[in-house]
C-alpha cells in the first residue's frame, strides 16, 4: 500500500502524541490507503481498526448539503430562496449587537432575510460559541443549551451579523438539516439513510449508534494543560430533539471515503447517481464571492485550539466544503476541498488529481497540535507516493 502513510501514522500513535489513529486514501476507482494504529480508549485494550466507529461531528455537514442539494436539483429547494419559507424558526432573526451594562444582550431585528445559500456558505451570521466570546456570553446569559445536547432550544441563538456580510463558522447547517425535514416530511436521518447513505454503501454512519456500531466505537478523549491525553463519557444525544445536521453523525472512515469517492466522479456513486454532475461542480466552487474563510479564535480551550488550515493562503466557501485557492504544503491542489470535525476527524478532497483522504482520531480540543499536523503529515506522504 504506501509505507510512508504506515510509518507517519505508527509513529504518531505509538508516540502517545494521539490515541487511536484511522486514515485511509481513494482515487476515483478505489482504495489506494488504509491503515489502523493504536487503542480505541486510552488504556484500555481494543486495538483500532480500519472499521473503528467514531463520531465525525462537522464531517455531518457534506453530507446534510448533498440532502439539500438533492432537494435544489428537485426544484423543492431554492439556493436564493428566503429559508424563512421552509422553516418558523428563521422568521425574525435578531443581531447581537453588544450587553448592557447589567450583561444583558442588546439585540435587534435582522434588515435582511437569510437564503439557503447563506446557511451552506456560513454568511448567514450564526455562529458557535467556542469561538465566538460574544455568543458564548450570550448562551451563558440566556441559559441556552450546548448543540451537543441536541435540544431544539440549542437553535435559539442571535446573527452575529447581517446575512452576507462575512463568513463566520456556526450552527447555519443545523437548520438545513431542519429544511429537509420540513421539505420532505422526514427526519433527516431517514432522508440521509434513504437517499445519500444506502446509496452509497455507508452502512455504519448514523445518527443513532446501532449495537453492531457501539461493539466498534472510539471513546472522544481530552488532552490536558499537561498533554496527557485520558478517555471520556462524551456522546453526542442518543434520543434527540432535533438529529445535527452540522454534527451529530458517527462514522467509520471507509464509509466516509466512499461518500469522497462519489464526488470525485461528480455525483455517481457505485449504484446510480447521488446528485448530477452540475451540481457537485456548483457546490465545489466559490459561492461566497469576495468574502474569505478566517481562523477560529477558541473562546473555550479545552474544547478547540486556536484554528486554520495553511494560515496566510485566501481559503474561500463552496456549499459545504472549504476551498484552497493554492496548492497547499501537503501537495492538495488548488481548488481542493476539505473540512473537518471537531474531534480531530479530516478530511480532503482534490477534484484535480483525482485523490481525497479521511483522518479519524478522537480527541479535544480541536485543531490539536499533535493530531492536526500528524493528519499533514499523512496527507503529504500520500501525495509523494503518488509523485514517486
Amino acid at each position: 500500500m504506501n509505507a510512508l502513510a504506515d510509518q507517519v501514522l505508527r509513529n504518531g500513535a505509538a508516540s502517545g502524541d494521539v490515541p487511536g489513529v484511522v486514515a485511509a486514501a481513494t482515487n476515483r476507482h478505489g482504495l489506494i490507503y488504509e491503515g489502523a494504529f493504536g487503542k480505541r480508549a486510552a488504556g484500555e485494550p481494543d486495538n483500532m481498526t480500519i472499521d473503528t466507529v467514531g463520531w465525525i461531528a462537522s464531517m455531518t455537514k457534506p453530507l446534510t448539503a448533498t440532502a439539500a442539494m438533492q432537494l435544489v436539483e428537485q426544484g423543492r429547494l431554492d439556493l436564493d430562496g428566503h429559508a424563512a419559507q421552509w422553516v418558523a424558526g428563521l422568521r425574525a432573526p435578531k443581531v447581537l449587537e453588544g450587553f448592557d451594562n447589567n450583561g444583558r444582550p442588546r439585540l435587534r431585528p435582522a434588515t435582511k432575510p437569510i437564503t439557503l445559500r447563506h446557511l451552506l456558505t456560513h454568511t448567514s451570521g450564526f455562529a458557535y460559541g467556542m469561538w465566538s466570546e460574544d455568543l458564548l456570553k450570550y448562551q451563558q446569559a440566556a441559559e441556552v443549551p450546548a448543540i451537543t445536547s441536541c435540544q431544539d432550544a440549542a437553535l435559539n441563538l442571535p446573527l452575529l451579523f447581517e446575512p452576507g456580510e462575512r463568513w463566520e463558522y456556526g450552527i447555519s447547517i443545523d437548520w438545513v438539516g431542519k429544511i429537509v425535514e420540513a421539505v420532505t416530511g422526514k427526519k433527516l436521518g431517514t432522508y440521509l439513510r434513504d437517499n445519500v447513505l444506502a446509496p452509497l454503501g455507508m452502512h455504519d454512519t448514523a445518527f443513532k449508534l446501532s449495537s453492531a456500531m457501539r461493539a466498534r466505537l472510539a471513546k472522544v478523549h481530552q488532552r490536558g494543560d499537561d498533554g496527557a491525553i485520558t478517555a471520556t463519557q462524551f456522546e453526542v444525544a442518543q434520543e434527540p430533539e432535533f438529529e445535527m445536521g452540522g454534527g451529530g453523525l458517527y462514522s467509520t472512515v471507509p464509509d466516509y471515503l466512499k461518500f469522497i469517492r462519489m464526488i470525485l466522479n461528480g455525483g455517481k456513486g457505485p449504484d446510480g447517481r447521488v446528485l448530477k454532475p452540475e451540481t457537485v461542480d456548483l457546490m465545489s466552487r466559490n459561492q461566497m464571492g469576495d468574502l474569505t474563510v478566517h481562523m477560529l479564535k477558541t473562546a473555550v480551550p479545552p474544547v478547540t485550539n486556536d484554528a486554520e488550515f495553511f494560515p496566510g493562503m485566501r481559503k474561500n466557501w463552496g456549499l459545504s466544503f472549504m476551498i484552497n485557492t493554492d496548492v497547499a504544503p501537503t501537495g492538495r491542489s488548488r481548488g481542493s476541498l476539505a473540512w473537518a470535525g471537531l474531534a480531530n476527524t479530516y478530511f480532503w478532497i482534490d477534484p484535480a488529481k483525482g485523490i481525497g483522504g479521511v483522518y479519524l482520531t478522537q480527541l479535544f480540543p480541536f485543531a490539536d497540535h499533535k493530531a492536526t499536523p500528524l493528519f499533514l503529515a499523512f496527507e503529504k506522504a500520500i501525495y509523494e507516493s503518488i509523485a514517486a
